[in-house]
């Protein structure tokens, strides 16, 4: 039997694009239908069928005589949400088709192989004369992505470190958000290396160009995302902890304001506690006879001014001590 796409019906549903002797199908939104229309066309194990099924499948590589089967993960950002989250990649390769299944949406791949589709140059530019090279293209766009999307994290990085110094506003939030950004990129990006290592020897086979030089470049370019979000890693740790430690500043100014406020106000206090209690005390329960001085007032006068010269004396002690020195 022809391994080549041909031999699918056509009311499949299945999308493929055929360049020389070299097919492509793309299937974004797999079923169990159209998975097993492929593998009654090709020599696909059961178990690897399951696989496309499931979106819980970890990154790895099953190879057999004829094909190889390789499932990985790509970080997307198509939700309402903005933060990335991981879309797993089936595909098979032959030595004369590919086939990629999606959990999730790839846009770049999605877009690629709607214009691979209508245009014969780009079809012929991308796809090349084998699957092996073909595999190549699909993983160097997709990683070409990821590096577009560094370009925000960077961006994010930039805004929070002019923000960071701003007493006026709290960051906490972004910054949490933005390192769980950081921390699922990096749990994405590490196993998407060692598999590329994996099967960059299996795919060779299915090629009569020497493929080295191009999965060099792409390993190049993981090693380069796996740089800049170590990285990022690291300086937002370092405006986590000058966030922490800015605001606890700003947390003992206020309490170290309130505190002395406090105890300025505990001269007033206690006159105002003895003075307005109900029994006989100097001064209290009856106004001092003293009309020809302050008038009927005298009473309240005088412990006003006791009250702001003990403040006095404890702001003058204060600063003497340098506890005012904010």
């Amino acid at each position: 039997m022809k391994l080549n796409g041909d031999n699918l019906p056509k009311r499949s549903g299945i999308e493929r694009i055929s360049n020389e002797k070299l097919t492509w199908i793309n299937i974004e939104k797999p079923t169990r239908e159209k998975l097993k229309m492929l593998e009654l066309h090709y020599p696909f194990h059961e178990l690897n069928i399951e696989d496309c099924l499931s979106k819980l499948q970890i990154p790895k590589v099953d190879r057999y005589g004829d094909h190889v089967f390789i499932i990985l993960h790509f970080p997307t950002m198509d939700n309402k949400e903005g933060f990335p989250r991981s879309s797993q990649l089936a595909i098979f390769v032959g030595y004369n088709y590919l086939i990629t299944i999606q959990h999730g949406n790839l846009r770049a791949l999605t877009e690629i192989f709607q214009i691979c589709k209508i245009d014969q140059n780009q079809r012929s530019s991308f796809m090349g004369n084998s699957s092996g090279y073909l595999f190549h293209s699909i993983i160097d766009l997709l990683v070409d992505d990821l590096l577009h999307m560094l370009i925000k994290v960077e961006g994010n990085l930039d805004d929070i470190e002019d923000l960071v110094f701003n007493e006026r506003i709290a960051i906490a939030k972004e910054i949490s958000l933005l390192r769980r950004e950081i921390t699922t990129l990096k749990r994405l990006v590490y196993p998407l290396k060692r598999t590329i290592l994996t099967v960059s020897r299996e795919i060779q086979k299915f090629s009569e160009e020497d493929l080295t030089l191009y999965f060099d470049d792409v390993k190049d370019h993981i090693d380069k995302v796996i740089e800049v979000l170590d990285e990022s890693k690291e300086t937002i740790e370092i405006f986590k902890d000058t966030d922490y430690m800015l605001s606890a500043e700003k947390t003992n100014k206020i309490l170290a304001i309130l505190t002395i406020l406090f105890t300025l106000s505990i001269p007033a206090t206690i006159f105002a506690t003895y003075y307005g209690m109900n029994v006989t005390l100097p001064g209290g329960g009856f106004e001092i006879d003293t009309t020809l001085l302050l008038g009927p007032y005298t009473t309240f006068i005088i412990i006003i001014l006791l009250s702001i010269i003990l403040a006095g004396a404890m702001i003058y002690g204060f600063k003497k001590k340098g506890w005012l020195e904010f």
